[in-house]
């Protein structure tokens, strides 16, 4: 069985046991959360996609840790001009594990 959800903004395929990194979320390591933005969820052939959401789609998930990825290095440069600007970026993500699939 899996599902597609919807959270910060961005669509994942998921299926039980797996481990995926999301945008960050507010919840403490080892917590249990629900993810009531299923759009599609499917099984063999048979597949129910939501408009927008399923009814009574639910996917469960237990947060694993948070962290940051790897850094982004930014640099604006122009030659001739005597202009270089150097800006790095760290996005925060959280590790979910998904422990069970409804719909």
């Amino acid at each position: 069985m899996y599902a597609v959800i919807q959270t910060g903004g961005k669509q994942y395929r998921v299926s039980e046991g797996a481990t995926l990194r999301v945008e960050k979320i507010k919840a403490d390591e080892g917590a249990s959360i629900e993810i009531d933005k299923v759009l599609m969820v499917g099984e063999g052939d048979s597949v129910k996609i939501g408009s927008p959401y399923v009814d009574g789609g639910k996917v469960t998930a237990t947060v694993k840790a948070h962290g940051r990825g790897k850094k982004v290095n930014i640099i604006k440069f122009k030659r001739r001009k005597h202009h270089m600007k150097r800006q790095g970026h760290r996005q925060s993500y959280t590790e979910l594990e998904i422990t069970g699939i409804a719909g």
